[in-house]
Protein backbone atom coordinates (compact mmCIF):
# COMPACT_ATOMS: atom_id res chain seq x y z
CA UNK A 1 0.00 0.00 0.00
CA UNK A 2 1.25 3.07 -0.88
CA UNK A 3 1.95 6.26 2.30
CA UNK A 4 -0.86 8.60 2.62
CA UNK A 5 1.03 12.30 2.29
CA UNK A 6 -0.81 15.58 2.93
CA UNK A 7 0.65 19.08 2.79
CA UNK A 8 -0.14 21.57 5.39
CA UNK A 9 0.19 25.24 5.37
CA UNK A 10 0.15 27.82 8.49
CA UNK A 11 2.34 31.56 8.30
CA UNK A 12 4.00 31.27 4.95
CA UNK A 13 3.89 32.68 1.73
CA UNK A 14 3.34 28.95 0.17
CA UNK A 15 6.65 29.03 -1.53
CA UNK A 16 8.28 26.09 -0.64
CA UNK A 17 4.93 24.15 -1.33
CA UNK A 18 5.38 25.47 -4.96
CA UNK A 19 8.86 24.64 -5.61
CA UNK A 20 7.41 21.21 -4.99
CA UNK A 21 4.98 21.26 -7.22
CA UNK A 22 7.80 22.80 -9.79
CA UNK A 23 9.69 19.81 -9.42
CA UNK A 24 9.05 18.93 -13.08
CA UNK A 25 11.22 16.20 -14.20
CA UNK A 26 10.37 14.54 -10.35
CA UNK A 27 6.57 14.99 -9.70
CA UNK A 28 5.26 12.24 -11.69
CA UNK A 29 7.82 10.05 -10.21
CA UNK A 30 6.46 10.63 -6.76
CA UNK A 31 3.42 10.76 -7.47
CA UNK A 32 4.07 6.84 -8.45
CA UNK A 33 4.92 5.93 -5.11
CA UNK A 34 2.49 7.95 -2.89
CA UNK A 35 -0.99 9.21 -2.53
CA UNK A 36 -1.34 12.55 -1.77
CA UNK A 37 -4.58 13.05 0.13
CA UNK A 38 -4.16 16.87 1.51
CA UNK A 39 -2.37 19.44 -0.56
CA UNK A 40 -4.41 22.82 -0.97
CA UNK A 41 -2.23 24.17 -3.41
CA UNK A 42 -2.68 21.37 -5.97
CA UNK A 43 -5.86 19.69 -5.34
CA UNK A 44 -9.12 19.83 -4.08
CA UNK A 45 -9.91 16.71 -1.91
CA UNK A 46 -9.28 17.45 2.04
CA UNK A 47 -8.00 13.93 2.83
CA UNK A 48 -7.40 13.36 6.83
CA UNK A 49 -6.01 9.71 6.73
CA UNK A 50 -2.21 10.28 6.36
CA UNK A 51 1.06 8.62 7.10
CA UNK A 52 3.54 11.63 6.33
CA UNK A 53 2.36 15.47 6.89
CA UNK A 54 4.67 17.98 5.57
CA UNK A 55 4.36 21.10 7.05
CA UNK A 56 5.12 24.61 5.93
CA UNK A 57 4.76 27.87 7.89
CA UNK A 58 4.97 29.08 11.25
CA UNK A 59 2.87 29.34 14.62
CA UNK A 60 1.13 32.90 14.93
CA UNK A 61 -1.90 32.07 16.36
CA UNK A 62 -3.65 29.95 19.33
CA UNK A 63 -6.27 28.21 17.00
CA UNK A 64 -2.70 26.92 14.31
CA UNK A 65 -1.22 25.39 17.55
CA UNK A 66 -3.97 23.01 18.17
CA UNK A 67 -4.93 22.39 14.29
CA UNK A 68 -0.52 21.32 14.68
CA UNK A 69 -1.26 19.06 17.37
CA UNK A 70 -3.96 17.64 15.53
CA UNK A 71 -1.92 16.77 12.23
CA UNK A 72 0.87 15.72 14.87
CA UNK A 73 -1.72 13.17 16.41
CA UNK A 74 -2.40 11.76 12.85
CA UNK A 75 0.66 12.03 11.17
CA UNK A 76 3.62 9.16 11.83
CA UNK A 77 5.58 11.12 10.03
CA UNK A 78 6.20 15.42 10.39
CA UNK A 79 8.65 17.08 8.25
CA UNK A 80 8.91 20.81 8.63
CA UNK A 81 9.23 22.39 5.19
CA UNK A 82 11.11 25.54 5.23
CA UNK A 83 12.48 28.03 6.86
CA UNK A 84 8.99 29.13 8.24
CA UNK A 85 8.40 26.32 9.75
CA UNK A 86 11.91 25.21 10.65
CA UNK A 87 12.87 28.50 12.35
CA UNK A 88 9.36 30.48 12.74
CA UNK A 89 11.30 32.91 9.46
CA UNK A 90 10.39 36.06 8.39
CA UNK A 91 7.46 35.99 10.65
CA UNK A 92 9.32 36.12 13.47
CA UNK A 93 10.49 39.33 12.60
CA UNK A 94 7.24 40.17 14.85
CA UNK A 95 8.77 39.10 17.59
CA UNK A 96 11.34 42.07 17.95
CA UNK A 97 8.04 44.39 18.38
CA UNK A 98 5.53 45.19 21.11
CA UNK A 99 2.50 42.83 19.98
CA UNK A 100 0.33 46.15 20.35
CA UNK A 101 2.34 47.81 18.09
CA UNK A 102 2.40 45.30 15.56
CA UNK A 103 -1.05 44.95 15.43
CA UNK A 104 -1.61 48.10 15.18
CA UNK A 105 0.51 48.56 12.35
CA UNK A 106 -0.89 45.71 10.07
CA UNK A 107 -4.42 46.39 11.21
CA UNK A 108 -5.15 49.40 12.06
CA UNK A 109 -8.19 50.17 13.70
CA UNK A 110 -9.67 46.87 13.50
CA UNK A 111 -6.52 45.63 15.58
CA UNK A 112 -8.97 44.77 18.39
CA UNK A 113 -11.22 42.36 16.31
CA UNK A 114 -7.56 40.05 15.31
CA UNK A 115 -6.25 37.08 17.24
CA UNK A 116 -2.20 36.79 17.44
CA UNK A 117 0.41 35.34 19.91
CA UNK A 118 2.50 37.47 20.63
CA UNK A 119 5.08 35.71 18.78
CA UNK A 120 5.62 33.53 16.11
CA UNK A 121 7.02 30.16 16.40
CA UNK A 122 8.74 27.21 14.78
CA UNK A 123 6.46 24.60 14.48
CA UNK A 124 8.81 22.34 16.70
CA UNK A 125 8.05 24.46 19.92
CA UNK A 126 4.76 22.57 19.94
CA UNK A 127 5.05 19.00 18.60
CA UNK A 128 8.01 16.71 17.59
CA UNK A 129 9.00 16.97 14.11
CA UNK A 130 10.71 14.28 12.70
CA UNK A 131 12.59 15.19 9.92
CA UNK A 132 13.52 18.70 8.18
CA UNK A 133 13.35 20.54 5.15
CA UNK A 134 15.74 23.48 5.33
CA UNK A 135 15.69 26.89 3.58
CA UNK A 136 13.65 30.03 1.94
CA UNK A 137 12.60 28.60 -0.39
CA UNK A 138 13.77 25.06 0.00
CA UNK A 139 16.05 23.22 -2.09
CA UNK A 140 14.42 21.00 -4.25
CA UNK A 141 17.22 18.22 -3.90
CA UNK A 142 17.00 18.54 -0.56
CA UNK A 143 13.38 17.81 -0.24
CA UNK A 144 13.57 14.88 -2.70
CA UNK A 145 16.18 13.35 -0.58
CA UNK A 146 14.15 13.85 2.42
CA UNK A 147 11.21 12.36 0.50
CA UNK A 148 13.20 8.98 -1.01
CA UNK A 149 14.63 8.55 2.33
CA UNK A 150 11.03 8.78 3.94
CA UNK A 151 9.98 6.00 1.26
CA UNK A 152 12.91 3.79 2.12
CA UNK A 153 12.52 4.14 5.75
CA UNK A 154 15.69 5.67 6.79
CA UNK A 155 17.24 8.74 7.95
CA UNK A 156 18.00 11.68 5.52
CA UNK A 157 21.80 13.07 5.00
CA UNK A 158 21.25 16.68 5.84
CA UNK A 159 24.76 18.40 5.97
CA UNK A 160 25.43 20.06 9.52
CA UNK A 161 28.35 21.77 8.62
CA UNK A 162 28.55 25.36 7.92
CA UNK A 163 28.11 27.42 4.53
CA UNK A 164 32.10 28.26 4.55
CA UNK A 165 32.33 24.56 3.44
CA UNK A 166 30.66 24.71 0.70
CA UNK A 167 31.93 27.89 -0.15
CA UNK A 168 35.50 26.69 -0.02
CA UNK A 169 34.48 23.82 -2.22
CA UNK A 170 33.38 26.33 -4.79
CA UNK A 171 36.36 28.60 -4.54
CA UNK A 172 34.78 31.56 -3.59
CA UNK A 173 36.28 34.43 -2.67
CA UNK A 174 34.75 34.72 1.11
CA UNK A 175 32.41 37.94 1.33
CA UNK A 176 33.75 39.39 4.07
CA UNK A 177 36.42 40.07 2.18
CA UNK A 178 34.48 41.96 0.05
CA UNK A 179 33.44 44.45 3.28
CA UNK A 180 29.91 42.18 3.76
CA UNK A 181 28.70 40.48 6.53
CA UNK A 182 27.92 37.01 6.61
CA UNK A 183 25.95 34.41 8.32
CA UNK A 184 28.02 31.50 6.71
CA UNK A 185 29.93 30.28 9.63
CA UNK A 186 26.97 29.63 11.65
CA UNK A 187 24.55 28.50 9.10
CA UNK A 188 23.38 24.50 7.74
CA UNK A 189 25.19 23.81 4.43
CA UNK A 190 22.91 22.37 1.97
CA UNK A 191 22.32 25.27 -0.79
CA UNK A 192 25.18 24.66 -3.17
CA UNK A 193 26.21 28.53 -1.15
CA UNK A 194 24.17 30.14 -3.64
CA UNK A 195 24.03 33.70 -1.97
CA UNK A 196 27.75 34.07 -1.85
CA UNK A 197 28.39 32.76 -5.04
CA UNK A 198 26.61 35.15 -6.53
CA UNK A 199 28.13 37.80 -4.78
CA UNK A 200 26.04 38.46 -1.89
CA UNK A 201 25.75 37.49 1.97
CA UNK A 202 24.54 34.65 3.46
CA UNK A 203 21.12 35.65 5.63
CA UNK A 204 20.86 32.05 7.48
CA UNK A 205 17.51 30.93 5.94
CA UNK A 206 19.07 27.42 6.84
CA UNK A 207 19.08 28.22 10.10
CA UNK A 208 21.56 27.78 12.64
CA UNK A 209 24.04 24.63 12.72
CA UNK A 210 23.12 21.69 15.73
CA UNK A 211 25.92 23.26 17.68
CA UNK A 212 26.65 26.70 16.18
CA UNK A 213 30.36 28.31 16.77
CA UNK A 214 29.48 31.60 17.96
CA UNK A 215 32.53 32.64 19.35
CA UNK A 216 34.05 31.85 16.13
CA UNK A 217 30.97 34.10 14.52
CA UNK A 218 32.51 36.92 16.73
CA UNK A 219 36.50 36.14 16.34
CA UNK A 220 35.39 36.58 12.34
CA UNK A 221 33.43 39.98 12.55
CA UNK A 222 36.54 41.21 15.23
CA UNK A 223 38.94 40.07 12.15
CA UNK A 224 37.08 42.11 9.81
CA UNK A 225 36.22 45.20 11.81
CA UNK A 226 32.69 44.29 12.44
CA UNK A 227 30.77 44.08 15.37
CA UNK A 228 27.64 42.08 16.32
CA UNK A 229 24.97 44.59 16.20
CA UNK A 230 26.18 44.86 12.35
CA UNK A 231 25.12 41.02 11.99
CA UNK A 232 22.27 41.10 14.13
CA UNK A 233 19.86 42.74 10.64
CA UNK A 234 20.72 40.22 8.33
CA UNK A 235 20.50 37.17 11.44
CA UNK A 236 16.34 38.70 12.12
CA UNK A 237 15.64 38.11 8.66
CA UNK A 238 15.62 34.40 9.17
CA UNK A 239 16.46 33.78 13.03
CA UNK A 240 14.93 36.18 14.93
CA UNK A 241 13.83 33.59 16.91
CA UNK A 242 17.25 32.69 17.89
CA UNK A 243 18.42 36.26 18.18
CA UNK A 244 19.49 35.90 21.84
CA UNK A 245 21.96 32.77 20.81
CA UNK A 246 24.72 35.70 19.47
CA UNK A 247 24.58 38.64 21.86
Amino acid sequence: MKPKVAFFDFASCEGCQLTVLNLEDEILDILSKIDIVNFREAISEKGEDYDVAFIEGSITREHDRERLEEIRNKAKIVVALGACAATAGLNALKNLKPISWIKEQVYGKDASFYETLEKAYPIDKFIKVDYYVWGCPIDKNEFLEVFKSILLNKKPEIPDYPICIECRIKENVCVFEKGLTCLGPLTRAGCSAICPSNGNSCEGCRGFLENPEINAEKQILKKYGKSVDEILADLNIFNAYREEELK
